[in-house]
């Protein structure tokens, strides 16, 4: 398994990582996602760690902690062994301090989160949205005093704006604080904007991306075809999808073209949309989530491989679309946006 250097860190990661909000299907949102049980999420993450995949991506508030105690149980006497990367942020209850990124809630929600998972540290720890009620310069310190004291080791940030990430670093850079090293992003052939501005911000500042959701809620997974009715068990029907309403026919152009590239490598329709995001730059690992072993076995199979650069460019073209303002002005204009991949 290919590893890719985190960001301005020293910590190398696996280019899959595995996904655990199916782990205990807590309420109908998460039940969408998946239902995995102990025994069961104990079959997935040993065939993980046999492919070398040793990162492992939770939440504190998947299915309300019990996706984090499912991974803490089936990773106990082999914490060596692997990175855990969870997140705080979102409502853990219904109190007025039990939500947002404050201090307070941050040191009371990492200290569950390292009960749940039967550890005494978080290797990658991320702020799952911005708290535009909390001054940040109180969320970044939390964290630098989180990880002076030894309860996390990298911090990071997921679902932020380009102005909340380059706030949050020009903090981090006048005090000396501990800095985001990624961003965990919702990006996939279907759901580009990431490239708008964050994907430029983050070669800038060198602040890699982890991707969320890279089928945009099994949208490319293959079962999503022109002329064909909507699978029964997707996502979208089952309430756990994520994003605006789907374009479908921009979604038909991209499989047609992720079935020509299929045919051409011998490779699934969701294995080659995978492997399209892990040669867009900034990008370090993909989360990769399964409900069983097959599904697993199928999304193992993007890595280890490349496609050429003129498949690339011909999913970049089947899923190009026109850009809001300013974007599209800057486009316009590229020879002032030289950046690598920043269309």
């Amino acid at each position: 398994m290919e590893h890719r250097q985190l960001g301005a860190s020293g910590l190398h990661i696996p280019v899959l990582s595995f996904g655990t909000a199916t782990f205990g299907g807590g309420n109908a949102f998460f039940k969408a996602w998946g239902d995995t049980q102990l025994d069961e999420a104990r079959k997935l993450v040993d065939i993980c760690l046999e492919e070398g995949v040793n990162l492992f991506d939770t939440a504190n508030v998947y299915s309300q902690g019990i996706s984090e105690e499912i991974l803490g149980k089936v990773l106990q006497g082999r914490r060596n062994d692997v990175l855990i990367s969870t997140k705080a942020t979102f409502p853990m209850g219904k109190g007025a301090n039990d939500f947002g990124s404050g201090r307070y809630h941050l040191i009371t929600a990492c200290e569950a989160s390292l009960k749940r998972l039967g550890t005494d540290h978080i290797d990658i720890y991320h702020m799952h949205g911005f708290d535009g009620n909390t001054p940040v310069e109180e969320t970044l310190r939390a964290l630098d005093d989180l990880i002076t004291a030894g309860k996390v080791r990298y911090i990071a940030c997921s679902n932020f704006s380009g102005w909340h990430l380059m706030k949050s670093l020009s903090i981090s850079e006048k005090h000396g604080w501990a800095r985001y090293v990624a961003h965990q992003a919702y990006y996939s052939l279907l759901d580009r904007e990431f490239e708008w501005e964050l994907m430029p911000a983050g070669i800038d500042q060198h602040v890699s991306t982890i991707v969320w959701s890279p089928l945009s809620s099994g949208r490319l997974s293959g079962k999503f075809r022109r002329g064909q009715p909507l699978p029964e068990d997707n996502r979208m029907n089952q309430g756990g999808t994520h994003g605006p309403a789907t374009n479908f026919e921009l979604l038909y152009n991209i499989v047609d073209a992720l079935d020509e590239i299929a045919e051409e490598t011998g490779k699934s329709v969701a294995q080659v949309a995978l492997n399209w995001l892990l040669q867009r730059p900034t990008v370090v690992n993909i989360i990769i989530g399964a409900r069983n072993e097959e599904q697993l076995r199928q999304n193992l199979g993007a890595a280890g491989w490349n496609l050429t650069l003129e498949q690339v460019k011909k999913l970049d073209a089947a899923s190009d679309r026109d850009p809001v303002y300013p974007y599209w002005h800057q486009r316009q204009n590229t020879r002032l946006n030289p950046l690598p991949g920043f269309y």
